[in-house]
C-alpha cells in the first residue's frame, strides 16, 4: 500500500479547526462530509452553507460545532498527547483513506509511522478459549516477523491477546471512544503501552464514552486500517462477524481459523469457512495470500482533503426551482438509488441535484448508503 508522502500537504490550524467543526456538526458524516467539501471547496464555506441548506431541505436550524468547542476538543487531545490527522496526512492509515466515506479525521497517538505498515487485523472471541488465545499470540508474533503490524480493538480475550503479542514489532488499537477512554478497565496498562510503543486510533472526541452503537463503528475501521481480518473464534453472533462482514464489503482478505463444531466459539469461524473465507493454520497462509497485495500502489482518495485551498472563493449556491427541487425528490424513493442516475433521470444540472441531496441530508431527510447511492429515509 502506498504510504503518505512526507511532502503531502497538510492542513493548516485553521482549516484543522475547520474540518474539525463541520464533521462535528449536525447530521454531517463522513459521506456528507466529502460531499460538502467537494461541493464548496472547503470546510469553511461549506459551514456557512450549512444553515441555509438545511432550511431549504424543510429541515430545523442546524446545530454548528464552534469554534470554541473544535479548539478545545484539540487542546484535550494535545494535553494527553494525542494528535489530529486529516486523510492524506501522517499517521493517517493509507488503507483507510480508500474505503468508501473514509473518516475525515482522526485522533491518533504513538508511533505514527506504524500507520504506513501493512496491517492486519486480529479479532475474535472476548470469552477466547485457551487455545485460541495461544494460537492468536503464536500468529501476531510471527506475522509481526514477517513486516505486519497487527491491528484490533482491544476488547478483552483474542483482542487483548493479540495486541500483547504484537507490542515489540507493531500493533494499532481502534477505539470506540476517546483516545482517554479505557474499555474494558482492565487494559488499563495495555492501552497506555500501546500509545507509546504502538499506535492509539480513534475518530471520537477526548473523554467520549463508547456507547453499544459505537463498536460496529470501530469495527468498519479496524477492517479499513487492514489488508486483512484473521477471525480467530467467534460466536454465531458475534461482533467479530461483523468486522470479517465490513472487510468482504471494503474489498479486504477474510481468513478464519477453523475450530472443533462441538465449541460454540467456532461456529461463527466455521461459518465464514463455509462462505469462502481463507483458511488459516500458520501466519504463512495470511502472507501467502496477502504477498500479490503488497506493494501495489494504492488509488488516490476520491477527494484530496488536505489539498483544499482555504483562499479559494466559494462558488454562490445555485438558484434551484422549487419544482426542480420536487423533481428530484420525485425521483428519490426508499430503495437506494445511484446519484448518476438521479441526474440522468431528472436532467437537472449536476451540482444542483448534489445541492438539493444535501439540503435534504442536512435535514435528515436522505440517507448515504456508500458507493454513491442514496435514498429518502423512512418515517
Amino acid at each position: 500500500m502506498a504510504k503518505a508522502s512526507p511532502n503531502a500537504p497538510r492542513l493548516s490550524p485553521r482549516q484543522r479547526l475547520a474540518w474539525l467543526r463541520l464533521i462535528r456538526s449536525e447530521n454531517v458524516g463522513p459521506a456528507t462530509f466529502r460531499a460538502l467539501v467537494n461541493q464548496f471547496g472547503g470546510a469553511e464555506a461549506a459551514i456557512e452553507a450549512l444553515p441555509v441548506l438545511s432550511r431549504r431541505g424543510g429541515g430545523h436550524e442546524i446545530k454548528l460545532y464552534s469554534e470554541t468547542e473544535a479548539e478545545a476538543e484539540i487542546e484535550a487531545a494535545e494535553s494527553i498527547g494525542a494528535h489530529l490527522v486529516a486523510i492524506g496526512e501522517p499517521g493517517y492509515p493509507p488503507a483507510l483513506a480508500q474505503v468508501d466515506a473514509p473518516p475525515p479525521l482522526l485522533f491518533v497517538k504513538g508511533r505514527l509511522e506504524l500507520a504506513d505498515s501493512p496491517v492486519v487485523a486480529i479479532v475474535g472471541a472476548r470469552n477466547g478459549s485457551a487455545v485460541g488465545q495461544k494460537f492468536t499470540r503464536s500468529l501476531a508474533i510471527d506475522l509481526g516477523l514477517e513486516g505486519f503490524v497487527i491491528a484490533s480493538g482491544l476488547a478483552r480475550g483474542i483482542d487483548t491477546a493479540a495486541h500483547k503479542a504484537a507490542l515489540d514489532r507493531g500493533t494499532i488499537a481502534v477505539l470506540a471512544g476517546g483516545i482517554d477512554i479505557v474499555y474494558p478497565p482492565e487494559n488499563e496498562d495495555l492501552q497506555q503501552a500501546i500509545g507509546e510503543q504502538g499506535l492509539l486510533v480513534s475518530e471520537r472526541s477526548p473523554g467520549f464514552a463508547p456507547r453499544g452503537k459505537d463498536f460496529p463503528r470501530r469495527n468498519r475501521l479496524i477492517s479499513g486500517v487492514s489488508l486483512g481480518v484473521v477471525v480467530v473464534e467467534a460466536a454465531e453472533r458475534s461482533g467479530s462477524l461483523i468486522t470479517a462482514r465490513l472487510a468482504g464489503e471494503q474489498g479486504r482478505e477474510v481468513f478464519a481459523v477453523p475450530g472443533s463444531p462441538l465449541d460454540p466459539r467456532a461456529t461463527g469461524t466455521n461459518n465464514l469457512l463455509k462462505q469462502g473465507a481463507t483458511l488459516v493454520t500458520s501466519a504463512s497462509d495470511v502472507v501467502e495470500t496477502l504477498a500479490p497485495i503488497l506493494g501495489r500502489p494504492a488509488a488516490p482518495p476520491v477527494i484530496e482533503f488536505a489539498a483544499a485551498d482555504e483562499t479559494r472563493t466559494p462558488e454562490p449556491l445555485p438558484d434551484i426551482q422549487q419544482s426542480e427541487r420536487e423533481l428530484v425528490i420525485g425521483a428519490l424513493g426508499f430503495s437506494p438509488v445511484d446519484i448518476d442516475e438521479l441526474i440522468r433521470t431528472t436532467g437537472l444540472e449536476t451540482r444542483k441535484v448534489h445541492i438539493v441531496l444535501l439540503e435534504l441530508d442536512l435535514a435528515g431527510r436522505l440517507q448515504r448508503h456508500g458507493q454513491q447511492l442514496v435514498s429518502l429515509t423512512e418515517g
